[in-house]
């Protein structure tokens, strides 16, 4: 399958995948979201755009990936089930494809709940697993989910998500599976910071077969201030922040916390590396996006390939 994706050829080509993440602005503020992507440009292969992430409203990812692709910087356009019914999903998808978009993150979404519009309606009229799925008909069958002709498929990349961490853990797996027998193409994982259980999580992925069908990209966020750690390990469901983060981020002067953060996530990339059956990695640098070019410097990943 040849998409047009950049981290599609960065992958096929044998490269160790750098890929980042911005925010859509909370707003129509065109100049912050340039701004952010500015500090991603030759420094990462892709950039995510999320879709109303935690259930909070902003500019769409499909517009949002345009303007990033005005700035030089590949989108990873994002879509999550919780919003769309089946017919604007397919729309929707069509017209990012139309616009030069060539990858997508299928995501059920963080429900309503947690956002600023509690009372909204969750859609979920597929799950995360029907839309990769959906997605891969639309490409490869060049059909829509109701069996009729698509007059120009579109030819994406497909990523999906992927928690390492949650109960039961034994399960983790199976899902992964479960997604890549769906048509994911890639996959990036939750913010990984229990490298003995994402180790094991990758060994058994190996033990399946599942890395040679698909990329797998773990997750890398590094800890601006021990507050961060401590709301991260215990109000973010899913997330598995260990006490010795905690402890090593304390251990150091409060003005170096950040920067101990940072350490910690190049220390983990270059475990990623060495790893087998780890494709790349993706940094999720959140509202911290001036701190990229520092990060793919101090990682080693710099010069990005060109492909």
């Amino acid at each position: 399958m040849k998409s047009g994706s950049n981290l599609e050829k960065i992958l096929k080509a044998g490269h160790f995948a750098f890929t980042g993440e911005v925010g859509p602005p909370r707003g129509a503020n065109v100049e912050a979201l340039r701004e952010k992507v500015s500090y991603l440009k030759g420094n990462v292969d892709m950039a995510n755009i999320t879709d109303n992430q935690t259930a909070m409203v902003r500019m769409s990812s499909w517009a949002a990936s345009i303007i990033c692709m005005q700035e030089g910087v590949e989108p990873n356009f994002q879509m999550v089930c919780r919003d769309r019914n089946r017919l604007a999903m397919q729309a929707d998808i069509l017209g990012a494809y139309a616009h030069g978009i060539r990858n997508m993150l299928c995501l059920s979404g963080d429900h309503q709940q947690f956002g600023d519009h509690p009372q909204s309606k969750g859609v979920f009229d597929l799950d995360s697993m029907q839309l990769i799925g959906m997605v891969k008909k639309m490409r490869d069958e060049g059909k829509f989910l109701g069996g009729a002709d698509i007059d120009g498929p579109p030819e994406l990349f497909i990523g999906a998500a992927a928690n390492p961490f949650a109960e039961p853990f034994e399960w983790r797996v199976h899902r992964l599976a479960k997604k890549v027998a769906a048509g994911a193409d890639f996959v990036q994982t939750q913010c990984v910071f229990n490298m003995e259980r994402i180790r094991a999580w990758v060994a058994q992925a190996n033990d399946m077969g599942l890395t040679d069908k698909v990329a797998i990209l773990p997750g890398i966020t590094p800890m601006k201030s021990v507050g961060m750690a401590k709301y991260m390990k215990n109000k973010v469901p899913g997330m598995d922040v260990p006490d010795e983060i905690i402890k090593r981020l304390q251990g150091v002067d409060k003005k170096n916390v950040a920067d101990e953060g940072i350490k910690i996530a190049c220390e983990q990339i270059e475990e990623f590396k060495e790893m087998k059956g780890v494709a790349g990695v993706h940094l999720m640098a959140i509202e911290w996006e001036h701190k990229v070019p520092e990060i793919a410097e101090r990682a080693g990943v710099l010069p990005r390939p060109e492909v």
